[in-house]
């Protein structure tokens, strides 16, 4: 089993020197192809000389789509630092305009993408998790290897993990920026309640008790999308089970009825039952539960890191600005390590297919050197509050951010004694499905833990069944 163990560790490992450009791709056609490096190799693309004049003719020129998940307000830093590395690429690479392909996160992953895979005919850059997705798509020879131009990069080893992107020892995707899950809070209730940041899970209830008899909600939550109630979800199995409990249920080595996990989902319940989510969050979108936070409707929020940006930004939390903190879900007991999901799973990959057209392949190139910068990821950090997936020194990144959310969450970090990833890049996507069923079915009050997961191992079983 793959697991961190231990304190976070941001290595002070610096990029020395600015990269090197991408190679030159030459074309057997005159007058046609033949597109030059990026980044000042001093090669340009050139055709033939048909007459007297010796001038380099233009490049040919040709498209690529970028399709990106950096859509709606919540997301607009990031959206404007992908402009930026669009506008240096194209202004790098001979003949080349980038197409910006906007779509929803969800929708990307579980429909569109899954249906150009199918038929073999993907984007050339395109919004991937890293595990599984990246792996299945891999093994179809659906995904660019990308090892050759990371290792002419020089930046192979700059990342702080590739292992969700890495299949047969290639590389075929690299993460845009690292998360950890846990909750935001109003950090001027809890000082005017004499509130303190919860030490235990008994503490946090107590909290969220004491929230609810003061008419307010302890927990923001929307529910429509499954993957965020079950961030919730995800973190207490993680606790109740143990950490390592998630890598044994494609394995078998656990198992989804196993007693932890459903105490864990019979806890989630609890908490339903109790009110201490909104009535309705089966019908409300992912931004709907951070307004909950932003109008004082709710107290804390369960959510990733990246939400931060939501909260540091007055056109979107208005007076709220600097009124939110930021701590881990507690452990069962006091003095236990503190578990967190952490994980770099989200990023980017490239069509198998840019391998055979140089020009798209010098395009390619010439965007992952841009992208997968010290200076970008500092920027990802600063602007979007996104916590970089390169190595970059600790004291830097808090440099970079001296905004007291984003030192929040460094403390946060600071504090994890082990990490692991989110549920879904270890099982199935079948599985996945069968959760998000599952879960809205328990906040619904449809079925039992018991029934639910019974369901979810059945999946499960089939699931693993099918790989062997």
């Amino acid at each position: 089993m793959r697991m961190k163990k231990g304190k976070l560790q941001w290595t002070a490992l610096l990029l020395a020197a600015t990269v090197g450009a991408a190679g030159c791709a030459n074309s057997n056609t005159p007058a046609t192809n033949g597109v030059g490096g990026n980044g000042g190799d001093g090669k340009e693309a050139v055709t033939e000389n048909k007459g007297t004049d010796n001038a380099p003719a233009e490049a040919t020129p040709f498209e690529i789509t970028i399709r990106h998940t950096q859509v709606g307000e919540s997301k607009k830093f990031r959206f404007a630092l992908l402009e930026d590395v669009v506008k240096k690429t194209e202004a790098e690479v001979p003949g080349l305009k980038i197409k910006l392909d906007g779509v929803d996160s969800e929708v990307n992953r579980k429909e569109k993408l899954r249906g150009e895979m199918a038929t073999g005919k993907p984007p050339e850059v395109f919004d991937v998790f890293g595990s599984p997705d990246a792996a299945l798509f891999a093994k179809e020879g659906l995904m660019l290897d990308l090892t050759p131009i990371l290792d002419e990069l020089g930046i192979r080893d700059q990342f702080t993990t590739l292992d969700p992107f890495t299949y047969e020892d290639k590389v075929y995707g690299l993460p845009i920026g690292g998360s950890v899950e846990g909750y935001f809070y109003n950090k001027q209730y809890f000082e005017e309640k004499g509130l303190a940041i919860p030490k235990t899970l008994a503490e946090l209830e107590q909290i969220a008790e004491t929230i609810k008899t003061d008419g307010k909600i302890p927990f923001a939550q929307s529910s429509k999308d499954a993957w965020i109630p079950l961030m919730t979800t995800n973190n207490l199995w993680s606790y109740y089970g143990g950490p390592a409990i998630t890598y044994g249920f494609k394995t078998g080595e656990t198992k989804w009825t196993d007693p932890s996990v459903a105490q864990a989902v019979a806890k989630h319940q609890e908490w339903v039952q109790k009110g201490y989510f909104k009535k309705g969050e089966l019908g409300f979108e992912y931004a709907d539960m951070r307004n909950q936070i932003i109008t004082g409707e709710a107290i804390m929020m369960m959510d990733g890191s990246w939400a931060n940006s939501v909260f540091r930004d007055a056109e979107q939390a208005g007076d709220m600005v600097g009124k939110i903190g930021y701590f881990n879900m507690p452990p069962l007991k006091a003095g236990d390590p503190v578990v967190v999901m952490q994980d770099a799973n989200n990023g980017y990959g490239f069509s198998a297919a840019v391998a055979s057209d140089p020009q798209k392949l010098a395009a390619v190139t010439a965007f992952i050197k841009n992208m997968w910068t010290e200076e970008m990821q500092l920027r990802g950090l600063e602007e979007d509050g996104v916590l970089p997936a390169m190595k970059i020194d600790l004291d830097k990144m808090k440099t970079a951010s001296e905004d007291p959310l984003m030192q929040d969450i460094f403390a946060a970090v600071s504090e994890i004694g082990i990490s692991f990833p989110a549920f879904d890049a270890l099982v199935q996507a079948d599985v996945n499905t069968a959760l998000s069923i599952g879960i809205q079915q328990i906040i619904g009050g449809e079925t039992s833990p018991e029934s639910m997961l019974e369901q979810v191992q059945s999946v499960q079983e089939a699931a693993n069944a099918a790989e062997q």
